[in-house]
């Protein structure tokens, strides 16, 4: 098979040839029908994440068909499935008991511990495959399996929150804006200072301002929710909320945050972080997203311009999604 593969840190991928690998005990093989280009994929190939071991093959916005499988496992063959971040957990630690499999300490993710979706085939433990809904294609439900499931949980953790901002108008922002009109709730957008498409795309969106991230909103906001990677929007995120209000971390990683001062967090305001997501996160989203419904923006890329897909992503020169097609 072809695959994208990073053999050192912060090094572009390179086109290889690999042997298509064979499923595991409850493991399946999947042929990757799309892939999805997520932020986080920058942080794996930028080595911005401890530990990422090389060589590896990136992507876990997985939209694959299953084409056999390994020893105790059942998925039917024909079935197609979603394999998102979340590859693997424990079952057993008091985080898996909990229902907080998204913490487990032992978890492995795709595209980042586990070979991902770069590439013309992948396994996955069948457990962690998500079935998909008809009616959406294969590229436009590709970043449903991040952007849609980590911006859903970043809403969830709003609580009831009416107004709320969106910090970095990318993937999961463009998601989470149709979401919560879906819900009755306001979004307004802040995109880099002068990026006159970005305020353009968010108003398109549904959001009902965009400005620079340099400006307060014209109203209070009562909740934040940041999909860039960048500390400093923390503090302008909890100056643009109201008290009480809650500033959410969608980014698996984050700048370092600046010093500010204690008053911007007074009034019981609240700083929280998304840390990866579940498999019901994914049941719920995925069960929701048609009923909206989510339409996705997506620029798509054969595999071999996986490196200019990142590099658009990286330099913002993208408005909602990449999209990588094995097939093409």
């Amino acid at each position: 098979m072809r695959a994208m593969v990073q053999d050192r840190g912060r090094q572009p991928l390179e086109l290889v040839r690999r042997p298509v690998p064979r499923p595991g005990p409850r493991q399946v093989l999947v042929r990757v029908r799309a892939c999805g280009v997520c932020r986080t994929d920058l942080h794996v190939v930028d080595d911005e994440l401890p530990a990422v071991p090389h060589p590896i093959v990136p992507g876990h916005e997985i939209v694959g068909e299953v084409v056999s499988c390994g020893p105790m496992a059942e998925l039917p063959t024909g079935m197609r499935v979603g394999i998102p971040w979340l590859g693997w957990t424990c079952g057993t630690c008091r985080y898996c008991r909990a229902g907080q499999e998204n913490l487990c300490d032992q978890a492995r993710f795709t595209g980042y511990q586990l070979d991902g979706g770069y590439a013309e085939y992948a396994v996955a433990d069948e457990r962690y495959c998500l079935p998909l809904p008809d009616g959406v294609d294969d590229a436009h439900v590709a970043p449903w399996l991040c952007a849609g499931l980590i911006g859903y949980r970043s809403l969830r953790m709003v609580g009831d929150a009416k107004r709320i901002g969106l910090y970095g108008f990318g993937a999961a922002a463009h998601i989470v804006a149709q979401v919560a009109r879906h819900q009755g709730r306001e979004c307004l957008a802040f995109v880099r200072p002068g990026d006159d498409e970005a305020r353009r795309f968010a108003r398109q969106c549904g959001c009902a301002w965009a400005g620079g991230s340099d400006q307060l909103p014209p109203t209070e906001l009562d909740a934040a929710i940041i999909f860039a990677p960048a500390g400093p929007l923390v503090p302008a995120a909890l100056a643009a909320v109201r008290k009480g209000g809650t500033v959410v971390c969608g980014g698996i990683h984050m700048s370092d945050l600046p010093s500010f001062p204690y008053a911007l967090l007074w009034g019981e305001r609240v700083i929280r972080s998304v840390a990866n997501l579940t498999r019901r996160d994914g049941e719920e989203f995925l069960a929701l997203a048609p009923r909206v419904p989510v339409r996705t923006e997506v620029t798509t890329f054969p595999l071999e311009q996986a490196n200019e897909a990142l590099a658009r992503l990286r330099h913002g020169r993208l408005s909602g999604a990449a999209v990588l097609l094995p097939g093409a």
